[in-house]
């Protein structure tokens, strides 16, 4: 049983990838994260001893701290949230025990440089359907939830990338965009290290909507139309994208915990009859 106020690996595990995942903090010691500098998903570093005015960006979203092995710094980081009215609770057993256990962590390398207000900038073309809709689902529950998501002109998507410090994605010639059969989806998987079955479900779906090879998931079809509809639904990306999220999130769900599941009618139906 959980001490008060503290979250399990195993349950935190079942929110990252959801709506509902509160804001990972991670606040190991400089020395802890450089003997390993992965984080969680999602994760930002924090210094424990800087937190009177995050309370006041955080505008009532849960956290959760996150130190080397749950001590006084991850419990003493919630509890100085908590003070300042914010919901917040700690990783029990920090961060070996969610290394222990085999979770998924993120190489920050590999992210794009962050702005000034913490967040990583992504840069793709206009007009999404697909690839372009699923990587920014997955950016923003897996890598960073306050990505900045920016949609332009394919001619312009590198230079306005390197105006910003932003990443370009699903574009040619670029580091994140598709090699060989896969597509941007299935690179970022593979970069980011995030091996998880639902996940790798949800790229075979997604590699088959976004490739034209609809025979390798039968769900491809699915999300082929509905993708389509959306784009047919909505003439500003950022809307089409705040759909999408719901989108990939029934997908998400589906590939996680549903997959086994059917339905047929009548689903009550009296005995002898």
């Amino acid at each position: 049983m959980s001490a008060p106020n503290a979250i399990s690996s195993d349950k935190l595990a079942r929110l990252i990838g959801t709506p509902r995942a509160p804001l990972l903090l991670d606040v190991r010691s400089e020395e802890d994260f450089a003997a390993d500098p992965r984080l969680l998903p999602g994760a930002v570093r924090i210094d424990d001893q800087a937190l009177a005015g995050l309370a006041a960006r955080l505008r009532g979203q849960p956290t959760i701290a996150v130190c080397q092995a749950g001590h006084k710094r991850a419990q003493g980081a919630a509890a100085w949230l908590r003070a300042e009215g914010c919901s917040s609770e700690y990783l029990e057993d920090g961060f070996e025990a969610w290394r222990d256990a085999g979770l998924p962590l993120i190489d920050p390398d590999k992210l794009p440089e962050r702005d000034a207000q913490g967040r990583t900038v992504w840069v793709t073309r206009s007009r999404p359907k697909i690839d372009r809709i699923a990587c920014p689902w997955l950016i923003r529950r897996f890598l960073d939830p306050r990505a900045v998501i920016l949609f332009v002109a394919p001619t312009e998507v590198i230079g306005v990338a390197e105006r910003y410090n932003g990443a370009p994605f699903d574009v040619e010639d670029v580091f994140w965009s598709h090699r060989g059969e896969l597509c941007t989806f299935d690179v970022m998987l593979r970069e980011f290290g995030l091996q998880l079955p639902a996940l790798d479900r949800l790229a075979e779906i997604v590699r088959g909507a976004d490739t034209a090879r609809l025979d390798l998931a039968p769900e491809a079809a699915g999300l082929l139309a509905a993708s389509l509809g959306l784009s047919r639904m909505y003439s500003d990306d950022l809307e089409q994208l705040d759909a999408g999220m719901l989108l990939y999130d029934a997908f998400y769900r589906w590939a996680r915990d549903a997959s086994d599941e059917t339905h047929n009618w009548p689903t009550n139906k009296p005995k002898g009859r």
